[in-house]
């Protein structure tokens, strides 16, 4: 199977602190580097996800630009 022009898959273990160790190459395309701040995303049903740091600002402003009164408490997932 070719893989798509863009699109990576690396395998990584979990140590006994549940840390695990961003492979060096996915470190250089996304540009991270010792000591950055990484935000993790999660759903239950779809998984985790590292997004790249230039989206964590705009990811911020999504979040927190959203009126979070508690009848609008639910940002609308976009497919």
């Amino acid at each position: 199977m070719a893989i798509p022009k863009g699109k990576y898959a690396w395998t990584v273990k979990v140590g006994e602190k549940g840390q695990f160790v961003i492979p060096k190459e996915a470190r250089d395309i996304f540009n991270i580097k010792p000591g950055d701040t990484l935000i993790v995303l999660a759903d239950e049903k779809r998984g985790i996800a590292i997004p790249p740091q230039d989206m964590f600002a705009q990811l911020s402003k999504t979040i927190f630009s959203k009126d979070m009164t508690p009848e609008n408490d639910r940002i609308e997932e976009k497919e």
